[in-house]
This record gives structure tokens, C-alpha cells and sequence, in this order.
């Protein structure tokens, strides 16, 4: 069931970085386009599940929600909407390729958390084969203003990294609260905060909007990327850990460069796919351990399963 829902949410988040970069050329203001994107999917979210019981509407008081939602949306999404402004998408999605390695980074030298080697390679291995796979089809225009793009998604990471560390915790404080609830929470805080930001600093002008495009972007961005892929991020950390589900940053490359191939028959050079075979190889090796658990999990779970068959035979 994790395997699944970390490829559903890997095929979703390998999108977003397009997506956001077509709606921002169409002509939606960065910080109002991420702010109605988050703000309405965990509104939405919210309010299903507290409809159906799974949810209470107090979670938007606590502290913890605050907070990841100041990381994990506000931080993260404000830098790399601005920052796509100056730098392609491509770029975006290298430079977003850091927060593992940040992650590991954050737990060794300020949790002061043991970390193993696997983890250090396998996140250096997937960073070096995300630049492989990025390489042959950038074209860098070095700018100001394309240097300090790079420079504030880097800084967004850091927000990424330190609210996936801290929601850990989250989901481990409230243990008995959904999951997609604290996603959903969270993203309601993360998007307010967007907002906010857009009314003191963005000039929304309507009429230089391209409708069609920029619905469109909004649209998908809202429920794929934000209610279903954001949901499985949260729902998948809590069953494994922070790391785990964050390399869905190496695998989004990859999947851009298919899109590419496949849509629009770009070309794919033998340098592209030997920073896939070092991403995917990177991705695996670092995450053996959290795979044989899952293994040993289902094996325990299907045993537990035929015996309580057996046992419901008997009786």
C-alpha cells in the first residue's frame, strides 16, 4: 500500500513544477496563485472530513499545524513560486532535489540524530543524478535576478526540510488524529500566510490573466497536487519516516524529462539516463532499510490475515 501510494504521489509532484510555472506565465501573481491553491484544498479537505467524523475543526488552533504549515507550505511554496518568476521549472525541480539531503543534514548535525552512511550516499548519489538528468536540456541565462531565484529556493528547502522533520513529530504527538487531517490543517495555514503575503506585496490585475490556462493550473494544482499529493505525503511519512517520502524530489526530474520526450519529442541523451539509473539507484539504496520494513510489515500483516481465516474456520 505505501509502495503505491509513494508512486501515485511521485507521478503527481513530477507535474507541479510545470504546472506552477504555466500558471505564473499566464499571469497569476505567484504568492495569490500558491495561497488560493493550499488555502482551498485544505479548507475543502477540512471540511469533508469533519462532515464525516474523521476530523475536528480545533486542529487549526494548535500550534503544531501552525507551525508545519509555516514550513512545509508557507516557507517552501512562497520561495519556489517567486523564484520560478526567474528560473525555468527545471531548475526548480533540481534545486528542490536538495531538501533530502538537507533533511539528513538538519537530524545529524542539529538533532544531533544518529544518520547512516546509506542514507549520506544514497542522498548524494540521487542530488548528482538529478544534475546529470537536468544538464543537457537547461539553458542557464545567469542573471541577478536568476542567481537570487536559485538562492531563495534553496532557503525554501531549508523550510521543507524543517517542517517534514517536525511533522514527524506532529503525527507522532497526535497519533490518534488523521493523518490527512494534520495535512489538510496545515495547508490551510500555509495558504492564509500566502495570502497575506499577496495582499501587501502583489497588484492583482485581472485583466492581464490568460483565463483558460491559469483555471486550468489553479485547478490541478489544487486537488491533484495539493488535496491528493500533499495528502499522500503526510500519509506515507506517517507510516514510515521524513526522509522516506521527500525523495519524491529525485524522481521528479526524471519524470519531467519523460513528459518532455513523450509530449513534445524532445530528445533524451545518454547523460540524462545515467542520471536516472544514478537517481532511482541512489533512491533505493538509501531507502533499503525503510523498504525491508515495509516487506516484513506485509508479510506480517498477510500472515496475521490467513491465520485469522484459519481461525474462523475452526470455529
Amino acid at each position: 500500500m505505501v509502495a503505491a501510494a509513494f508512486t501515485i504521489m511521485c507521478l503527481i509532484f513530477g507535474t507541479t513544477f510545470l504546472v506552477i510555472k504555466v500558471g505564473i506565465d499566464a499571469g497569476l501573481p505567484p504568492f495569490l496563485s500558491g495561497g488560493i491553491r493550499f488555502a482551498a484544498a485544505g479548507i475543502i479537505l477540512l471540511i469533508v472530513l469533519r462532515v464525516t467524523g474523521r476530523a475536528k475543526l480545533s486542529l487549526l488552533l494548535r500550534k503544531e499545524t501552525m507551525i508545519s504549515g509555516a514550513g512545509l507550505t508557507f516557507g517552501t511554496f512562497a520561495a519556489l513560486y517567486w523564484a520560478e518568476q526567474h528560473v525555468s521549472s527545471g531548475i526548480g525541480a533540481v534545486l528542490s532535489a536538495t531538501g533530502p539531503l538537507l533533511i539528513v543534514l538538519i537530524q545529524s548535525l542539529l538533532l544531533r540524530q544518529k544518520v547512516s552512511r546509506r542514507s549520506v550516499i544514497g542522498c548524494l548519489a540521487g542530488f548528482t543524478g538529478v544534475i546529470l538528468v537536468m544538464i543537457p536540456g537547461i539553458v542557464v541565462d545567469i542573471s541577478g535576478l536568476w542567481v537570487l531565484g536559485c538562492v531563495v529556493i534553496l532557503l525554501g528547502e531549508i523550510c521543507y526540510s524543517g517542517g517534514a522533520v517536525y511533522s514527524k513529530h506532529v503525527t507522532e504527538k497526535l497519533a490518534g488524529t488523521n493523518p490527512i487531517a494534520l495535512n489538510a490543517a496545515q495547508m490551510v495555514h500555509g495558504g492564509l500566510g500566502l495570502l497575506v503575503l499577496s495582499l501587501l506585496t502583489e497588484t492583482w490585475q485581472f485583466s492581464d490573466w490568460a483565463p483558460v490556462p491559469a483555471a486550468a493550473s489553479l485547478l490541478y494544482l489544487t486537488v491533484i497536487g495539493s488535496m491528493v499529493g500533499h495528502s499522500l505525503f503526510y500519509w506515507i511519512m506517517a507510516r514510515t519516516n521524513p526522509l522516506f517520502p521527500s525523495t519524491w524530489l529525485y524522481i521528479s526530474p526524471p519524470i519531467a524529462v519523460g513528459l518532455g520526450v513523450l509530449l513534445y519529442g524532445e530528445e533524451i541523451s545518454l547523460i540524462s539516463l545515467a542520471g536516472v539509473v544514478l537517481i532511482l539507484g541512489g533512491l533505493i539504496f538509501m531507502n533499503q532499510t525503510a523498504w525491508d520494513w515495509l516487506r516484513r510489515k506485509a508479510a506480517l500483516l498477510a500472515g496475521n490475515k490467513v491465520l485469522g481465516q484459519k481461525n474462523k474456520v475452526i470455529d
